[in-house]
């Protein structure tokens, strides 16, 4: 597990969720998702394999990427006060700071 990847996910996390751009829990998610208001959308790494396929079935109709990160609902709920395994990112530019730490440690 690259645990650099997982602290550069939690910082910026913590910045979007300070920042008020991002909508907790998979129904809130999808409707952020299905508004046009999501740029992307995390998922735990523990979450199941039926969440994970749900929202990206979703994602897909708007062309959202959907990012399984290491972190797990445990930990996601340590730093936004709500143990969860979806969650929207509504701000591009953190959006893209999230792709960017995924394509950059699989370059790793």
């Amino acid at each position: 597990m690259n645990s650099g990847k997982k602290q550069k996910t939690a910082d910026l996390l913590t910045m979007c969720i300070k920042a008020g751009r991002t909508v907790k829990g998979f129904d809130s998610s999808k409707e952020a998702v299905e508004g046009g208001k999501a740029f992307a959308v995390l998922a735990a790494a523990d979450a199941s394999e039926k969440t994970v396929k749900e929202i990206r079935f979703v994602c897909g109709k708007q062309d959202i990427p959907v990012i399984v990160t290491e972190l797990e609902k445990a930990e996601i709920g340590k730093l936004c006060g709500k143990e969860t395994a979806v969650m929207a990112i509504c701000d591009k530019g953190f959006a893209g700071g999230f792709q960017k730490i995924v394509n950059t440690s699989e370059k790793e």
